[in-house]
């Protein structure tokens, strides 16, 4: 695989940008060392934001300086420079981020500060949101030019993008245009100024073809100009909005020359619940689902008949993963098998899982479908937890949630279906807390799951986003596609959407209109509007997923899988648009929920790390060197070819080096870990040659010296830069409803 980094620096276009010098520095440079940290400038704006979210999803280190703040730092060559403890001169940000290209004001002392620091050590800036002027190297978005909104137009990724940091990209960069009663996006465009100042120039690296025009205009560009590179982005955008989701690896390793901290990948993994079980189904006529109180089919009716997958089902899931190079993930409860031996002497389905065995990952759940957390008072509706005598709240027993699991796992490995003993799935995600009537996880669960061994756990991700220790295991949360378990059919489907998404006054429920949520505008066609609009909703929800670095699964269900199959749809829709906008080298990674727990117990730790000040990483040159924590996994990012220098520890020879990670998205990454006896992780990355550093604001030269680089120490995060990601709705309701919005 090329290296994309050093394709850029030929490709026509880009050499005006310079080499990536924070990579390396001439032999007659003085040494250095620049931080292995971002400086955002923030006006508290959602395009800010939207960068802090991917350097939080990533694991990449940032120091926030909200311009608002009176009391903020000044941005002067004390606040970017320093020196480290060896004596060396420190650079404290190895990329800035700024909220325009005049955040902090034109040709005032801060931004002449700024200009100095990013022409003296290599560093690039990210303009978030600018408006197209000579000053950036654009034409005014006029003759040809644009502003307006963006939905539903196409942004294309020219060859200096694809060339460099945008090339994981196939090109096309469509704008969503979820509601066509609402700007969604909002941009200008325009084209590079045909003249530029002396010694600059301007090179697109995502365009749009100007309306009534076929002139491109910049979306994305690099205005390279005294000395140093600007990513003048001329367009808004959030964290949620799939265009800035497919070029936020993009700016990132932009940003930072294609070295930093941190780890990407693009996951999709599926569990399906209620394998072997049969699941009750959603009565059209009724708008109620078989076994709920009050819902009683007709005689006779099909409502009253469950929906359980079959045979001829098995062996089409099986045909489809190996098409679609997915596997998929069995939550199995043996009861439901047993049930139908019972009542016909022999069950063709789990004979023909059982025989297809190796083709599935396999999920241990509960046997019997019960609910582990409090015991269930029923007689009211909605439910609410048993108490005694006294008032304290009955709980499931820890023998009964121990049995349930264990006699699941025993019947599983009779019949030859290989479940991960080390998983659990419980009914509803039974034994964590159910708000609002169960505020905290039943008592017994913890010490059930310590006995049993469990380490992953699956949560409901509506209810809890973050991962969570309980007993020996790490919850996993889960994703629940609004493809309903009582559905197996496109039109039930879109029947119990239309009641759910109504108003009262067009024959729903009218629950969306008190749930926080976005009614439809009217109901859809159930002949069509599975097709039109459940599918792309859904799939565009889980894509902000698969975007955003998050490795948890999406949950469907058995029935989905049944009759109509209509799990595909949506699975193949995600597979689709994840295929056609992005090139063979950036794959989904289908993890297991044992690889899943893994990834969420490596970011948690290292989160924890940054936040406590305990890493410290810096450059010199091509040698990145990371000192953390005994035993932490260090998340990497660096150019094709880079490797991780090895020495031998106290006790164990180690090689001379290893690829520093794997290839994925046109460059290695990867979890390191120091070797034994080693206190710091070293990268040696590719080496390229750039200028020696210019003289600093505050007057400081260098002298010629040996070979010399970029190194960074990483500082602490400041609790005020600390961003909070937040989770895409609170519950699939609000979910679906910001989806339209």
């Amino acid at each position: 695989m090329r290296n994309r980094w050093a394709a850029a620096l030929t490709a026509a276009g880009l050499l005006a940008l310079g080499a990536p010098t924070a990579l390396a520095h001439a032999d007659t440079a003085a040494p250095f060392r620049t931080d292995l940290r971002v400086l955002v400038v923030d006006d508290g704006g959602p395009t800010v934001a939207a960068i802090t979210a991917e350097l939080i999803g990533e694991g990449i280190p940032y120091t926030t300086v909200l311009v608002s703040n009176a009391n903020r730092p000044v941005v002067n060559a004390a606040f970017l420079t320093g020196t480290a403890p060896d004596g060396t001169v420190e650079a404290k940000y190895q990329a800035v981020v700024l909220s325009s290209a005049n955040a902090l004001g034109t040709g005032s002392a801060e931004t002449n500060a700024l200009n100095s620091y990013e022409q003296a050590y290599g560093v690039r800036q990210v303009d978030a949101n600018t408006y197209p002027q000579p000053a950036v190297g654009l034409n005014w978005p006029q003759n040809p030019g644009y502003l307006g909104q963006l939905d539903g137009m196409t942004g294309q990724v020219t060859a200096a993008g694809t060339a460099g940091a945008f090339g994981y990209l196939k090109g096309a960069v469509p704008f969503e245009d979820n509601n066509p009663n609402v700007i969604e996006s909002y941009g200008f465009l325009s084209t590079p100024l045909a003249t530029q100042a002396t010694g600059a120039g301007f090179t697109p690296l995502v365009t749009m073809t100007i309306p009534g025009t076929t002139a491109a205009g910049s979306l994305l560009g690099v205005y390279h100009h005294d000395g140093h590179d600007e990513l003048v982005t001329t367009f808004a955008f959030n964290q949620y909005q799939q265009q800035w989701r497919l070029l936020a690896r993009g700016v990132v390793d932009w940003m930072t020359q294609g070295v930093h901290l941190g780890y990407d990948r693009d996951y999709l993994s599926v569990h399906v619940d209620d394998t072997l079980l049969s699941d009750s189904r959603w009565s059209i006529t009724h708008k109620c689902t078989q076994g709920e109180a009050g819902c009683t089919p007709d005689a006779g009716s099909p409502d009253g008949v469950p929906i359980r997958m079959t045979a001829a089902d098995v062996d089409y899931a099986k045909q489809w993963e190996a098409a679609n190079n997915l596997t998929l993930d069995l939550a199995v409860d043996g009861s439901g098998s047993d049930a139908v031996v019972n009542a016909v002497g022999t069950d063709p389905v789990e004979q023909e899982f059982a025989a297809n065995a190796g083709a599935f990952r396999w999920l241990n759940g509960t046997y019997g479908r019960g609910f582990l957390g409090c015991v269930q008072n029923v007689t009211v509706v909605p439910w609410v937890c048993s108490t005694d005598t006294t008032g304290a709240t009955q709980w499931t027993s820890q023998a009964t949630v121990t049995a349930a699991a264990q006699t699941n796992l025993t019947w599983a490995q009779g019949k030859g279906i290989p479940v991960d003993p080390s998983t659990l799935v419980t009914n509803q995600s039974s034994g964590l807390a159910v708000l609002p009537q169960q505020t905290q996880d039943n008592p017994n669960l913890a010490p059930a799951l310590t006995a049993l061994g469990i380490t992953s756990l699956a949560s409901n991700g509506s209810a809890e986003s973050a991962a969570r220790q309980v007993g020996s295991a790490l919850t996993v949360p889960r994703h629940q596609i609004d493809v309903y378990y009582n559905a197996a059919t496109a039109a039930a489907e879109t029947d119990e959407y239309n009641w759910l998404y109504t108003a009262t006054a067009q024959g729903g429920s009218g629950i969306c209109s008190s749930a926080g949520s976005t009614c439809l505008a009217a109901p859809l066609d159930e002949t069509t509007g599975y097709q039109s609009t459940i599918v792309p909703t859904e799939a565009r929800i889980a894509m902000q997923r698969v975007l955003g670095n998050d490795p948890t699964p999406e949950v469907l269900h058995q029935s989905n899988f049944a009759e109509d199959r209509i799990a595909y749809p949506v699975l193949n829709q995600i597979l689709a648009t994840h295929q056609g906008l992005l090139n063979a080298d950036t794959p989904l990674v289908n993890l297991s929920m044992k690889d899943i727990t893994t990834q969420l117990q490596n970011q948690a730790a290292w989160n924890a790390a940054l936040a406590a000040g305990t890493v410290t990483a810096y450059q010199i040159g091509s040698t990145v060197t990371v000192s953390a924590p005994s035993g932490l996994q260090v998340p990497v990012t660096a150019p094709n070819g880079a490797v991780q220098v090895h020495q031998a520890g106290t006790t164990t020879p180690a090689p001379a080096a290893t690829p520093a990670g794997s290839a994925y998205a046109g460059e290695l990454s990867g979890w390191l870990t120091a070797d034994a006896g080693q206190t710091a992780v070293s990268v040696q990355t590719v080496a390229a040659p750039a200028p020696a550093p210019a003289a600093l604001a505050s007057g400081r030269t260098r002298s010629p010296a040996a070979a010399g680089g970029v190194t960074v120490a990483a500082r602490p995060l400041e609790p005020a830069g600390i961003a909070t990601p937040v989770p895409y709705g609170p519950d699939d309701t609000a979910r679906l409803a910001a989806a339209r919005r």
